[in-house]
């Protein structure tokens, strides 16, 4: 019995580490990253994943239309994936997630 203990107790403390150092802040960062995506709204200026500094022009379910750029008074606009928005740019400092 005790040698079943001795085996067991290690392994509980060691997984009770690892959600606790590893898997609760990583979803903590998770939620608080898609509580920011939902809350996306025209106007908002973001930053995705690949760096790309954009204004946001039209939200869909999952695409959201960003304005980059404007060229001989037309606007340069792309559509991306708002899973793949990394941060919020409020007053030049970037939010990620609130």
């Amino acid at each position: 019995m005790e040698g079943i203990l001795g085996t067991i107790v290690p392994l509980i403390l060691i997984f009770g580490i690892f959600y606790f150092i590893l898997i609760r802040p990583q979803q903590k960062k998770m939620k608080k990253h898609q509580n920011m995506l939902n809350n996306l709204s025209k106007g908002d200026t973001v930053v995705t994943e690949g760096g790309i500094h954009g204004t946001i022009v039209g939200l869909k379910e999952t695409v959201a239309v960003l304005k980059v750029a404007t060229v001989k008074d037309e606007d340069v606009k792309i559509e991306v994936s708002r899973a793949r928005i990394a941060f919020l740019n409020r007053a030049g400092e970037l939010i990620e997630g609130e």
